[in-house]
């Protein structure tokens, strides 16, 4: 799937969603849907399908979605608009229908998405399978050192 059909998808998907959670149950303006399905389209794609979706999954996606739709209204909501209540509820409704939104954008990029191609040619930077080696010695007993220390400075 390419990155244009990703974005309308997540950019109607982010319409509908601040529709409901933000003019039918408050009083949102069209630019301020607007201007929130913008943000929140492009840092979602940025950070969930190019970042986080190649190196730890769909589930871990969608959380961070979620996160990052829920946070971005009540921040920049709570700046924008009036009401608290707004602010609040406007948050969640509008973060759970995305959520659902970008769940079914997810299934339709599965693994081979263009996100999981730019990290397979690029090298991720985060290794999904994080592997340490680690070194085993022998040390000496602690006590048999002291005393040897102990000793040697008696003579």
């Amino acid at each position: 799937m390419r990155h244009a059909t990703v974005l309308v998808i997540k950019f109607i998907t982010c319409l509908i969603a601040f529709a409901i959670g933000l003019d039918l149950f408050f009083n949102a303006t069209f630019i301020e849907i607007l201007s929130f399905s913008l943000f929140v389209t492009f840092a979602t794609y940025l950070v969930g399908e190019l970042v986080i979706l190649p190196q730890l999954g769909r589930r871990a996606a969608a959380v961070v979605d979620f996160f990052l739709t829920y946070l971005s209204v009540w921040v920049f909501g709570s700046i924008l608009f009036e009401s608290y209540l707004q602010v609040a509820w406007g948050s969640i409704i509008s973060a759970t229908l995305i959520t659902v939104g970008e769940i079914v954008v997810h299934l339709l990029i599965e693994e081979r998405g263009p996100a999981t191609r730019y990290f397979e040619n690029h090298h991720a930077p985060v290794k999904p399978h994080l592997a340490f080696g680690t070194e085993f010695a022998e040390d000496d007993n602690v006590r048999n050192s002291i005393k040897k220390s102990s000793n040697q400075g008696k003579k």
